[in-house]
């Protein structure tokens, strides 16, 4: 872990912001498309292990209602709603600073898991909505624009196409969120020095 003692929490909460500006769309169910919870906590967990931050989630106040619906004409299904008032709290586990947020979530399904659905979308929409991360369009941070691409290519810079290897041209995906952030920054360097030019 990567320690900044200069740092106070907020500082540390902005710089995971600024290393996440996007998560594109991996999973699909019930007829749309969201970013999986464990595409946003394999995104974000590496960062706050680096700058020290733990996420405690509570649950304040839980209210449980079972309902009957038509699953077709014959079958009636029983599901239970569960409706959560939770408090996510940030830790800095180096200076003891808190941020603490008040959340609510709903969540229906199997008798056993209401919360449990309600816990894993509060905690994948209160990453989410925290940081501004958008979820509309491709990974900016880990799917690089043919753009991008054409930029490196043209610099010639055979030292930086032989540190990310080939597989990032044919799998993009495969970069970790520190290569993409190197490569990110060298792209700017070079659209840079070609306006210099």
């Amino acid at each position: 872990m990567n320690t900044e003692n200069k740092t106070n929490i907020y500082q540390k909460l902005l710089k995971i912001q600024e290393e996440i500006r996007s998560l594109g769309k991996d999973t699909k169910g019930y007829n749309y498309q969201y970013v999986s919870g464990s595409k946003v906590l394999n995104n974000i967990k590496p960062i706050m292990n680096k700058y020290g931050l733990l996420l405690k989630q509570e649950v304040l106040d839980l209210e449980n209602i079972r309902i009957d619906y038509n699953q077709n004409k014959e079958v009636i299904k029983s599901e239970i709603l569960s409706k959560l008032k939770l408090k996510f709290t940030w830790i800095d586990v180096v200076t003891g600073e808190k941020d603490e947020n008040v959340f609510f979530a709903n969540g229906m399904n199997g008798w056993d898991k209401g919360v449990g659905s309600a816990l894993t979308y509060a905690e994948r929409y209160f990453l989410l909505k925290y940081f501004h991360i958008s979820t509309d369009e491709d990974d900016l941070d880990s799917l690089l624009r043919e753009e991008d691409l054409n930029e490196i290519l043209k610099s010639k810079d055979i030292e930086l196409l032989i540190s990310f290897g080939k597989e990032w041209t044919t799998e993009p995906k495969s970069m970790t969120p520190d290569q993409s952030i190197a490569l990110k920054n060298r792209i700017k360097e070079l659209r840079g020095q070609s306006k210099t030019k």
